[in-house]
């Protein structure tokens, strides 16, 4: 038997497998010009019938024992083995009994899962640092002159710098309170009070808002997370400019603030308050105008 190569073929067993194909093929062949030329040669009916039958069942034995033999070596032939480059893991390609151990395609599962993460993760960045907020001075309302500093880049600002902001955009929305506490050292948590209507819970990385969790006034906060929860997600992947990030809380709580009016506001495409016994969870991230999950699309 031939050695096997580092591909995972056997070399001699698949140049005899080719041999076997062309031997079914003409065995296949002579079985077809059989049924062609028919009874043939014989003085007698019989004699004819006879020969018939005899020279078919010789060409159908053929072709069963060519298929058998092309069976044995496709056995032999192996499974070529997929070129990555996962170095020294390829020698688990070679565990005789990888059904029950399949480290080897599970490796290579996860390794494609990979390339493919990075890859839609990079077009997600490209498509987020073009979603720049643009604020020139006439839409701030203030002069050139007057234009705020701007605030540090850095991903860790200090606490009090953080509380500042806080406590200025609690002072900017009577009808929302905002308390500030940290359970686990310097990363922030807000629990946001809209009126009688929501409570939200905002979970803070410095000055970077990591997730927000949405609930009703009186619901409490391990049930199943809910339509405005998924909008609040989106509003924090919409509102994206970590050059500033206290414009980002900022427009954040201003989207947020718009729910003060969950119960009161119609869908401002069909005019309803109820649809399928819901009222119109979506705001949209410019007008803030309320519209039913359905009718924003």
């Amino acid at each position: 038997m031939a050695d096997v190569l580092s591909v995972g073929v056997n070399l001699e067993a698949f140049s005899q497998a080719i041999s076997a194909i062309q031997a079914l093929r003409s065995s296949v062949s002579r079985v077809f010009d059989c049924l062609k030329d028919g009874m043939r040669n014989k003085e007698t009916l019989e004699g004819r019938e006879k020969a018939f039958i005899a020279h078919f069942q010789d060409n159908l034995h053929s072709v069963n024992r060519d298929l058998n033999e092309l069976e044995r070596l496709s056995n032999l032939v192996g499974k070529p083995s997929e070129n990555h480059p996962l170095h020294n893991s390829g020698l688990l390609s070679l565990d005789p009994v990888q059904d029950k151990t399949p480290l080897y395609s599970q490796l290579l599962q996860a390794y494609k899962w990979s390339n493919k993460l990075q890859y839609h993760a990079g077009l997600a960045s490209g498509l987020l640092n073009q979603q720049s907020l643009k604020r020139s001075a006439n839409q701030m309302g203030v002069s050139a002159k007057r234009r705020p500093k701007a605030q540090p880049t850095t991903l860790v600002l200090p606490p009090q710098y953080v509380d500042d902001v806080i406590s200025r955009i609690d002072r900017m929305f009577p009808e929302m309170s905002i308390h500030l506490s940290r359970p686990n050292g310097t990363s922030a948590m807000l629990l946001v009070t809209l009126g009688k209507v929501l409570k939200v819970i905002v979970v803070m990385r410095s000055l970077f808002i990591d997730r927000t969790i949405v609930k009703g006034y009186n619901e409490s906060v391990y049930t199943e997370d809910g339509k405005v929860t998924d909008h609040a997600t989106t509003a924090l992947l919409h509102y994206q400019l970590p050059q500033m990030p206290d414009v980002v809380v900022r427009s954040f709580m201003t989207w947020l603030r718009s729910y003060i009016k969950l119960f009161q506001a119609p869908c401002q495409r069909c005019g309803k308050f109820l649809q399928d016994g819901l009222p119109p969870t979506w705001r949209d991230f410019r007008t803030l105008e309320a519209f039913h999950d359905t009718c924003r699309q």
